[in-house]
This record gives structure tokens, C-alpha cells and sequence, in this order.
């Protein structure tokens, strides 16, 4: 399988840009950035083509969620904040050309009921999967866990399942992260076989800590051959929390790259 490093937690030893170099250097055959927006799109295109890496994965710009906001996604009154963050994303995305987008669909907002939340999500995502199909570029949505983000909107691959059939798009997939899943002590085999033929993407980190493979829990060969077995050969992202310094967490790449 090819794998991904997410240069939101990794190498964050080094400023973002030279992580996309460190990357390389470190054998992985492609990066995502979960809000690349603080460098100018032309700089990261070039630090790609330099490094010789793909980007596979970026997110919409998400307003406040990252610091305990609802977001932009599933909030009525947001809306032209939303359509602002689609148009900065689809600008950004022709320049770096990444394989996927995802949309953080959010928490609840004060004074909204879940039901016109989702709609909103509804709304929104098919929108997004429209401007982006032009692209040529997949949209996504996933589940996070409640622990980590209460108050998110998705929680399950159950949720996600209905979210996908409610859209009914062709350039809309799931985004299923392992870590997400265990950390709900959710049945993750599952949660695969039931989103199966419409995972884009997938990430992952150990669980309990969100550490590198080994520092957790989680039984990772029988969990890479369930997404096998239900048909995903995508990419995997490194979507995790170094324990030690980055480039020293790595023990796991060269078995995985073989999967």
C-alpha cells in the first residue's frame, strides 16, 4: 500500500513547508496537509514537484472547529462563510492539485437542530462534489470520534452510510480513519464491509494515544487486510502524534509500504 504523511503532525520539528522534503527523505510516497492555507498555493506546488511527492489529501477551510467552534459545513447562518472556504479551496486545489478534499462536517451549533444541520451538510457537500468533479478532484466526509471532538456531527460508519446515500453523488466518498473508529471501541471490520466500494481515503494512528503503530492497542495486519477484503486499495495516511522525534516513529513504514 502506499502511504502518506500527514504534515499536520508529522515532522512538526521543521517549518511546514521543508516537512514536504523530510517526507521524501523519509521513503513516504506522498503527503496530506490538513489546512495548507498559510502557504501560498504556487509554494507548495513547487515543494511537491522538488520533493517528487503527490498531495493526496487537504480539507476545506473549516472557520472556527479546529479551536471548539461548530465549523462552517452544517451551520444555516454560515452559509456564505461556507461558499467563501469552498471558493479559497477549489483556487487552492487547481494550483496543488490534490487527490481529494474533505469536509469536516462539524458540531452543532447553539440554536440549530440536528435535522437542519444535516441538511445543511447535505447541501454543501453535494455542492462541493459538483465544483470539485470539474477538477477532477474526489470530495470526502468522515466520521470522528466524540471523545476526542464532542458535539461532532458524525460519529460511525453507520452515520457516514446514510450521509452518502442521503448526497447520492458520484464524486462524494467516505474517509475512514482507524484511530477515529477504535477509539469508540467500534467494530471496524464492520464499519468497512458496510462503507465498502466508497472509501476514498484512509487514515490511521494507534489507539489508546493516537501514536505511530506499536505504541497502542490496535492489531494493525488483520485490520489491513480487512480493508483489503472489502476491496480498498487506496492510499493510507499517517495521521498520528509521534512519540518521539518524527523521523525516529518510522519502524512500521517499510512493512506497510509492502502490505
Amino acid at each position: 500500500m502506499k502511504i502518506a504523511a500527514n504534515l499536520s503532525l508529522l515532522f512538526t520539528e521543521l517549518p511546514l513547508l521543508a516537512r514536504v522534503q523530510a517526507a521524501a527523505a523519509a521513503g513516504f510516497d506522498g503527503v496530506e496537509i490538513q489546512f495548507p492555507y498559510e502557504l501560498p498555493a504556487l509554494q507548495l506546488k513547487e515543494a511537491l514537484a522538488r520533493a517528487g511527492l503527490p498531495l493526496r489529501l487537504i480539507n476545506l477551510p473549516a472557520g472556527d472547529l479546529m479551536a471548539g467552534g461548530p465549523g462552517l459545513a452544517a451551520v444555516p447562518a454560515r452559509q456564505a462563510e461556507f461558499d467563501a472556504a469552498l471558493q479559497q479551496a477549489l483556487s487552492y486545489a487547481a494550483m496543488t492539485r490534490p487527490a481529494y478534499v474533505n469536509v469536516l462536517a462539524g458540531r452543532l451549533a447553539e440554536g440549530v437542530s440536528r435535522e437542519q444541520a444535516l441538511a445543511c451538510l447535505l447541501v454543501n457537500l453535494a455542492k462541493t462534489a459538483e465544483a470539485f468533479s470539474l477538477l477532477g478532484i474526489g470530495v470526502l466526509c468522515e466520521a470522528i470520534n466524540p471523545l476526542d471532538m464532542p458535539g461532532f456531527l458524525l460519529n460511525t460508519p453507520e452515520q457516514l452510510d446514510e450521509l452518502l446515500r442521503a448526497v447520492d453523488h458520484p464524486n462524494l466518498q467516505a474517509q475512514f480513519d482507524l484511530y477515529h473508529m477504535a477509539r469508540q471501541g467500534l467494530d471496524i471490520p464492520a464499519g468497512m464491509a458496510l462503507l465498502a466500494g466508497r472509501i476514498g481515503h484512509v487514515q490511521f494512528a494507534d489507539c489508546p494515544g493516537r501514536g505511530e503503530p506499536g505504541t497502542g492497542a490496535l492489531d494493525f495486519p488483520p485490520l489491513l487486510q480487512a480493508l483489503r477484503d472489502s476491496g480498498y486499495n487506496g492510499w493510507l495516511g499517517a495521521e498520528y502524534r509521534p512519540s518521539r522525534q518524527t523521523e525516529q516513529s518510522f519502524d512500521w513504514l517499510p512493512t506497510w509500504q509492502t502490505f
